[in-house]
């Protein structure tokens, strides 16, 4: 592997500073989280009982980004902290009746994603932990193997919108529950089927033999596949990458690729549902719209939209094959054809209130509001559209036209006001508009803006938890999400040079992986800060600093993408004859010509060699630029453990 040393700094940059302060931050922040609201075996202090089969989601959600964290360069505390608490939370849930033999019972993929975004990066956080290796071969075993009882290889199809551990499961409750307008959060949603006889408006609701109707009729149409059960593939892509099975890559290929055989048989727009018989709108009056969690109810584009986006990206990886992203583009794209101008201020979208909080004062300018829901009236419910969504498409494909979409929504977007807001909610998205902005090169304070607030998002989470003396039993169930201090998307954009994961169940990738040479492990060493600077299609512009006065640091660089793309060249800016620190007598050290050298990897180093490794004495920083293209080699997971030689079986770990 070739070394590359840095260059001498004459002051450190005040981005370097901020960013190793965020991770001093985020350490002290998690104690305390893990103090304060935690059990001895890491389950949260919390009566687990549930009335239904919401819930499980909620008591992972606290901790999902804590393994990021630690691949970031996180402690290797932060790592056994973060499986201490997945095994005692999942103990919790067990006794709870939640799960068997660790996984959900059975619940929509809404949900489910967002319940696994904590497994997935603990498998990525440490790839040869064995119990996580049997449980990524176990957990996707249950919609790969028909006999679980969530697929139907004949239909293609998963066969209900609650599935998981007890196979496919009736209806949406264990008892049919009346749905009545007393519900009155969710009354903004409107009626959960438009074609239920005598029930027309929300206000019908409020008689009770109608909100049983209603009740009724959505247990008879839970059954069958919709769209949002197309996240399931990350649970199988998860395995995939342990070993490059070729069973679980071939599910993959053809589960999405049976609803991409639905949305072009539609136009080339993806329906929402299909009928245990495996026909589109067959429990909906043929209707292609109208399925659980899907366009019509309750959130259209923002679970549709993210659905379509992981499960392409997860049929890209294993096939090699951009195009598996098409079925993605097509609903963008739908949605931009059928855009408006108009202020989110004055839209009445039914999660207005997070643009709200999002936007501050610019809601009040005009915007690029896009459909987010399909009825039986046509399109409904404006907004903005979730950027992640075209930004992933963009940041995977690298392609002119992902990125013309892209640039079209953020030109949509208000314009005004501060670029970078202070704002978080728990998918801790939303700020990719000013980063991409920083990578043109129209916002180059961008790391300093974004390090300085997310300082202050994590000052915001410990005073809360500080100033917190309810009762743990007491409280919201979503409440340890809303004060978790670990705070990693712009850490993920700056250090890995990616989005923040899709929170609906996407794998975590990035752009970049770092390595500690001395330690042996995975994220940067202590004080290393790294700055990804361009993306360009197959270039990566880095920068890498040490800020410690005392230590010297040493840190492998490779591309990443899970292994998908290799490193074929590396560009870097040396100083040949710098003098440092000089003698005592200068004012300063004596700096030397800059020179910018050239590596070909293919020819100049060993063919094995995956990555760089630059060495940082002192107060010294390095800029480089990694020349990439596609890997050979199937991608995986580096160092995973080797699923042959586990014993394959049935039981619990």
């Amino acid at each position: 592997m070739e070394i590359i040393r840095g260059v001498p700094l004459d002051a450190v940059p005040a981005w370097a500073v901020l960013e190793r302060r965020l991770f001093a931050d985020i350490e002290d922040g998690w104690r305390l989280f893990s103090r304060r609201y935690t059990r001895e075996d890491g389950g949260i202090r919390f009566p687990a009982v549930f009335t239904d089969r919401d819930g499980v989601d909620d008591l992972y959600e606290p901790f999902f980004n804590w393994p990021a964290f630690y691949l970031l360069g996180g402690s290797d505390e932060v790592l056994a902290a973060a499986k201490r608490h997945w095994e005692g939370v999942t103990a919790q849930l067990e006794s709870a009746g939640m799960l068997t033999d660790e996984y959900e019972n059975g619940y929509d993929w809404f949900h489910q994603g967002e319940s696994l975004l904590f497994f997935y990066g603990l498998c990525a956080a440490d790839p040869g932990d064995v119990a996580f290796a049997r449980r990524a071969r176990r957990f996707a075993e249950l919609y790969t193997d028909p006999a679980a009882g969530n697929y139907d290889r004949e239909r293609n199809i998963i066969r209900a919108p609650h599935n998981g551990s007890l196979g496919a499961r009736p209806g949406l409750n264990d008892i049919v529950q009346p749905y009545s307008a007393s519900f009155a959060e969710m009354r903004r949603y409107g009626l959960p089927l438009e074609d239920v006889p005598g029930i027309e408006s929300w206000d019908d609701l409020a008689d009770p033999a109608k909100a049983l109707a209603m009740g009724e009729a959505m247990q008879r149409a839970a059954q069958g596949d919709v769209v949002v059960d197309l996240a399931a593939t990350s649970l199988v892509a998860n395995r995939w990458l342990y070993d490059g099975d070729p069973e679980a890559a071939g599910w993959i290929d053809r589960y999405v690729g049976g609803w991409e055989e639905r949305a072009r048989a539609n136009d080339g727009l993806v329906p929402d549902n299909v009928a245990p018989d495996g026909t589109v709108g067959g429990l909906h009056g043929g209707r292609w719209f109208g399925g659980h969690y899907g366009w019509t109810w309750p959130h259209g584009l923002p679970s549709v939209g993210m659905a379509t986006v992981v499960s392409g990206l997860n049929a890209a990886l294993v096939t090699g094959d951009d195009r598996r992203l098409d079925t993605a583009r097509r609903v963008l794209d739908t949605v931009l054809d059928h855009a408006v101008v108009a202020s989110v201020a004055e839209t009445p979208y039914s999660l207005k209130g997070g643009w709200l909080a999002r936007l501050g004062a610019d809601a009040d300018e005009p915007a690029l509001l896009v459909p987010h829901r399909f009825g039986r009236d046509g399109w409904f419910d404006y907004a903005p559209m979730p950027l992640e969504l075209p930004t992933w498409l963009w940041w995977w494909s690298r392609s002119d036209a992902d990125r013309a979409r892209l640039d079209r929504v953020r030109a949509g977007l208000p314009s005004g006001g501060r670029p970078v807001k202070a704002f978080r909610d728990k998918a801790e998205a939303g700020h990719e508009a000013p980063w991409l902005d920083y990578l043109d090169g129209r916002l180059p304070d961008y790391p300093e803006q974004a390090l300085s607030m997310a300082l202050g998002q994590v000052a915001r989470r410990i005073a809360l938890i500080q100033a917190d003396d309810s009762d743990p039993a007491t409280v919201h169930l979503h409440f340890w999400q809303r004060v978790n201090p670990v705070v990693t998307e712009v850490l993920t954009q700056l250090v890995s040079g990616a989005p923040q994961v899709l929170y609906n169940g996407g794998l975590p990738f990035v752009a970049v992986d770092y390595e500690d040479a001395d330690a042996a492990r995975p994220g940067l060493p202590a004080d290393v800060a790294a700055l990804v600077t361009g993306l360009d299609g197959d270039r990566i512009g880095l920068e890498l600093v040490n800020v410690s006065p005392l230590h010297t640091r040493r840190v492998i660089v490779r591309p990443s993408r899970f292994g998908t793309a290799r490193l074929a060249g590396v560009r870097f800016r040396t100083e040949p004859g710098a003098d440092y620190p000089g003698p005592s007598t200068a004012y300063a050290a004596t700096r030397g010509t800059v020179v910018e050298r050239h590596i070909d990897t293919d020819t100049d180093t060993d063919t094995d060699a995956d990555g760089v490794e630059v060495v940082l004495p002192p107060a010294h920083r390095l800029q480089l630029e990694l020349i990439t293209a596609p890997s050979p080699s199937p991608a995986r997971h580096r160092g995973a453990a080797d699923l042959d030689r586990i014993e394959h079986t049935k039981e619990q770990p």
